[in-house]
């Protein structure tokens, strides 16, 4: 089973009875399963702050079985994993979770009360030198909790995590994240799989803050990432770059056959008119129903350089001609005559179209509210005792 796989089974046993977590242990062993809980502890936990180095024991059990990882914490250096058997180790700290209850804090519900669930064993050995014994206390709980800090789902906001990755979703050239905060709110207890294109970079910055702070957010989530260049370095678990053209309808399609459907979509690649259209016309089929495609920085509607139209009115063949044409196929039952031919996808799935400073939230779902019956005429109006807009016009001229 590859790690992508194993991550997906365990993102759903999080909601599972106990039994799913127990037959996925039957199938791949503990090891490989505590390897990806263990990745998944260390990318949500915050950065150390104990100024001296503190080792501590992450104790993963199931039954009779029980796997050791002991890491390495300081400040201003990534959590490592270090040899356990290394004479050099001193462990302050040993954190011992049951596999089933370490799966619930990482991929059950949000905002579950965490009491009672785990074990901590504080400061195990005497130190050999008690003059630095309140500096030991003192780190030993920092690590302890920065530890802690990555044994759950929970996450700051959207706009303290884009300022942590590094993207510019937040407080940059864009204030997106409060609004994506109001969509996605629904989402965040799912097992959902998101697709961004556009992963960003420059030069020798491989980019992906976006997808790191989707992954951190969406706490059960698969995040992919679509880019013209390959940046397959960025792939971690439960997340994975993509290399492919946005405007090439056919490649889209693939690329969604092998890793969709999804439940959300984000355009945040080129910016380009065409391929926003493009993309949207190979991907929105490939969106789940109760899903939401995202188009970010509309502004280049009005940007001739990007194809958009230049004035205060944008063109149908722009970003924002799409989210009007859109608003028309959401109304399409009530179009006058009706029409004959069947109704296009959008006609029929776009179900709300939310619109922002340079961001729009599409709703896929079924647009299958009726209309007026095709047959009320004006006598099946009088029958009701209504009366016809004309006959409003002649009796509001008449007073």
């Amino acid at each position: 089973m590859t790690t992508e796989s194993l991550a997906g089974r365990l993102t759903l046993c999080g909601t599972a009875p106990d039994t799913e977590t127990a037959q996925l242990v039957k199938e791949v062993g503990l090891e490989p399963i505590v390897a990806v809980l263990v990745d998944e502890v260390l990318f949500r936990c915050d950065d150390p702050v104990n100024t001296t180095p503190v080792d501590i024991a992450l104790e993963v059990g199931h039954g009779e079985e029980t796997h050791r990882t002991v890491l390495r914490m300081s400040r201003g250096e990534p959590i490592r994993i270090i040899d356990g058997d290394d004479p050099s180790v001193v462990i302050r700290r040993h954190l011992q979770f049951t596999l089933t209850d370490l799966v619930r804090r990482l991929y059950g519900p949000l905002h579950r009360q965490h009491s009672g669930d785990f074990t901590d064993i504080f400061l195990p050995d005497r130190p050999d030198d008690l003059s630095r014994l309140r500096n030991i206390l003192d780190s030993t709980h920092q690590a302890g909790g920065t530890l802690l800090s990555g044994c759950t789902g929970e996450a700051p906001g959207l706009g303290e995590l884009s300022v942590r990755y590094g993207s510019d979703k937040w407080a940059s050239f864009h204030w997106y994240t409060q609004h994506y905060e109001n969509h996605f709110a629904k989402y965040r207890d799912r097992p959902v799989r998101i697709l961004e294109i556009g992963i960003g970079g420059y030069a020798n910055d491989l980019g992906g803050p976006s997808l790191k702070m989707w992954k951190r957010y969406f706490h059960r989530g698969m995040v992919f990432g679509l880019d013209l260049f390959d940046k397959s370095a960025l792939d971690q678990t439960r997340l994975k770059a993509l290399t492919g053209d946005q405007g090439n309808p056919e490649a889209l399609r693939e690329l969604a056959e092998e890793y969709g459907p999804f439940d959300i979509v984000i355009d945040d690649g080129s910016h380009e008119n065409e391929h926003v259209r493009v993309s949207f016309d190979a991907l929105f089929p490939h969106v789940r129903p109760g899903g939401l495609y995202v188009i970010e920085d509309l502004q280049t509607s009005y940007w001739p350089r990007f194809g958009g139209t230049p004035g205060p009115v944008t063109a149908p063949d722009t970003s924002v001609g799409l989210l009007k044409r859109l608003l028309d196929d959401i109304h399409y039952a009530e179009f006058d005559p009706k029409p004959q031919e069947p109704r296009t996808i959008t006609q029929s799935e776009v179900i709300g179209v939310h619109t922002y400073h340079n961001i729009a939230f599409i709703e896929k779902g079924v647009n299958g509210e009726t209309s007026i019956p095709a047959w009320m005429d004006d006598e099946a109006w009088k029958a009701l005792g209504a009366i016809t807009p004309e006959e409003g016009r002649e009796e509001a001229q008449s007073r």
